[in-house]
């Protein structure tokens, strides 16, 4: 077996752990301080949006040896805006120019015809209307607002309100870093931006879906044992799914990372780059936000609960009097309490879980010789 699959198996039998909950504080700090970085980014800088957004046209030239900068330097000559201009593999130029409207299309396209030795006609040229940028940016707005919505409710539904909120607050963290990362790093906001960014949000919460489930599996019988608290047992369900998330994200950004890295550099980018680019961003935050901030989140609210505090401070004074000196008696009545642990972490000081009597055992003594030979 590889380290990674035996330190799954050790977090699942809770022979190892890390106590995610307790020291969600650092977490916490640590997403605050990620987001306020993307915010600040995001302020200063601002996002390049495409022109799906904001209206312009977009010039393809055919195989070329006009360099980038001579062809930047041309349309910004002709349009007075800074347009984007892309290599393609087949050694063509992609010319972005926002902002533009048909009269300024056309005086930039023979300009960069003439520029190039070619004729008008042949230089590929798409353009795109302000007003229906505006209708997309509306669109792509209305759309996450949906399906925030639809989420909240789906989670408050199958599981309770605080879970809703515990995915809420990792879903936003998801969001702003990505968008973030877009507007430190200067990347354009296209069409396919908004669609990469709505299916690492579904992802994210996928991940933390499974998260919570195993969660909940762990301390639906809260009140029923007396050997951990609350975040002990939401604990537990973090470690039983840590090795899997990690897992199942690697394996899902190296198929990314290739349509990012070799797609772009042999084919030239496109819808390809942008979905793919916005995949890459959101799953390695959305990996991080379904450990360390949904589920602490939830623990934080549910600690709240006068029930849960009560039963918590039950089991601690418990345990103190057995650490007190309470003997043998003591220790043995600890060990008669314990639950059976499938998964998960042991309370702070204990290696492994002590184990329930397995049913077929009870009752069951050694084997007596019998009394009478034949």
């Amino acid at each position: 077996m590889s380290r990674l699959g035996d330190l799954g198996g050790k977090l699942y039998r809770g022979e190892a752990s890390y106590d995610f909950i307790g020291r969600r504080r650092l977490w916490y700090g640590v997403t605050l301080a990620l987001m306020l970085i993307s915010l600040v980014g995001l302020g200063v800088r601002g996002l390049y949006m495409g022109i799906e957004f904001q209206g312009g046209a977009v010039f393809t030239t055919p195989p070329t040896t006009m360099s980038v900068a001579e062809a930047r330097q041309t349309a910004l000559d002709v349009s007075g805006t800074e347009p984007r201009v892309q290599e393609l593999g087949s050694g063509a130029l992609r010319i972005q120019v926002t902002g533009l409207d048909n009269e300024e299309s056309e005086e930039t396209r023979a300009a960069l015809a003439e520029e190039l030795g070619l004729e008008t006609q042949e230089l590929d040229t798409e353009l795109v209307g302000p007003s229906w940028g505006d209708q997309m940016s509306s669109k792509a707005v209305q759309g996450l607002a949906v399906f925030l919505v639809l989420v909240s409710v789906y989670l408050a539904i199958a599981f309770e309100w605080r879970m809703a909120v515990g995915a809420m607050a990792a879903l936003a963290h998801d969001l702003v870093v990505t968008i973030g990362v877009y507007a430190i790093v200067g990347f354009e906001v296209t069409p396919g931006t908004v669609v990469g960014i709505l299916t690492i949000l579904s992802y994210s919460l996928y991940d933390t879906v499974v998260v919570f489930d195993k969660v909940k599996e762990k301390t639906q019988n809260l009140a029923k044992q007396s050997r951990y608290t609350y975040g002990e047992l939401a604990n537990l369900g973090i470690n039983a799914t840590v090795v899997r998330s990690v897992n199942t994200s690697v394996v899902a950004l190296l198929p990314v990372a290739g349509l990012l890295f070799i797609g772009t550099g042999l084919l030239g980018g496109g819808m390809l780059k942008d979905i793919s680019l916005s995949l890459f961003i959101g799953l390695t935050a959305g990996t991080f936000s379904s450990i360390f901030i949904a589920t602490p989140v939830l623990a934080d609210l549910r600690l709240r609960d006068p029930e849960v505090r009560a039963h918590d401070r039950k089991v601690l004074a418990k345990r103190a009097k057995g650490a007190d000196g309470a003997g043998g008696e003591g220790a043995e009545g600890n060990a008669g309490d314990a639950e059976p642990v499938t998964a998960g972490t042991a309370p702070a000081g204990s290696v492994t879980a002590p184990r329930a009597p397995e049913s077929g055992d009870r009752g069951q003594g050694r084997e007596r010789p019998s009394g009478r030979r034949r």
